[in-house]
């Protein structure tokens, strides 16, 4: 139990800004064995926004409460996955070669479609969510974040990571996880979205998991197409697009529902 709670501080401390202490020496095998644990790092982010969204819901215009609930997302993970979503437009816009696409990843600077693309994917977010009731907006929120996490996992499972040099980034990314873990990550990321769907009775919701496995399927084969697996940057992309989604599909079903 002591090494499993290690694990998830490991989790928490290169996912997050959040101050943790880890007793045991890093090293990339920690790492990796810590990835099972990402859907439950999105737990708590998803616990923050909650709380954004429920001290600010009654008492300010709804804008500006998801904007704010989406700031502490941003601020608690550093913008962590948002910069990896931002890289892989650069680098996928503007390369035609894998090396000249992991070279623009690369670059800290961002460009025209990292800035486009970020802004679309924020503007999609805050639409999305501020057209929610208040209620259905919490739940959105909790069922968003963990399993966008396990979807990002999953490309861990499936591809292969791509980058030669191990210095590429300031914070190293797991770079492997067994069928064992991918399943606790399973159970992390989805069980918020089934508790969601159950307490809503709305089952139709269920087509989001299929929204986001076509959205999984779409960039895992634009990833292996054309730099042969994965990066960093592209977990936090899919990451992203899938919390996206999940978003756009919670705020289109409230919509035909009205």
């Amino acid at each position: 139990m002591r090494e499993q709670w290690q694990l998830f501080l490991t989790a928490v401390m290169f996912y997050t800004r959040l101050p943790v202490t880890v007793k045991e020496p890093y090293s990339p095998e920690m790492l990796n064995r810590a990835t099972k644990y990402l859907p439950l790092v999105g737990w708590i982010i998803g616990i923050f926004m909650l709380a954004v969204i429920w001290a600010f819901g009654d008492i300010a215009p709804r804008p500006l409460t998801v904007l704010l609930a989406l700031c502490v997302s941003i601020w608690s993970t550093g913008a962590f996955h948002e910069d990896g979503f931002a890289d892989m437009c650069d680098g996928f816009g503007g390369g035609w070669t894998k090396e000249r696409i992991l070279e623009i990843m690369k670059d800290s600077r961002i460009g025209t479609y990292g800035m486009l693309g970020l802004l679309l994917l924020m503007a999609a977010k805050l639409v999305s969510l501020m057209s929610l009731p208040i209620h259905t907006m919490m739940l959105a929120v909790i069922a968003a974040q963990p399993l966008s996490r396990f979807t990002a996992v999953t490309v861990i499972y499936t591809q292969q990571y791509v980058r030669e040099d191990e210095l590429s980034k300031s914070k190293p990314i797991a770079k492997g996880i067994s069928t064992q873990e991918l399943v606790v990550a399973g159970i992390f990321g989805l069980l918020p979205f089934v508790a969601v769907t159950v307490y809503l009775q709305n089952y139709g919701l269920l087509i989001t998991l299929l929204a986001v496995l076509m959205a999984r399927l779409y960039m895992g084969r634009l990833m292996k197409k054309w730099i042969g697996g994965y990066t960093g940057d592209c977990l936090g992309a899919v990451q992203q697009v899938a919390e996206s989604v999940i978003y756009l599909c919670f705020c289109i079903l409230a919509w035909k529902y009205t």
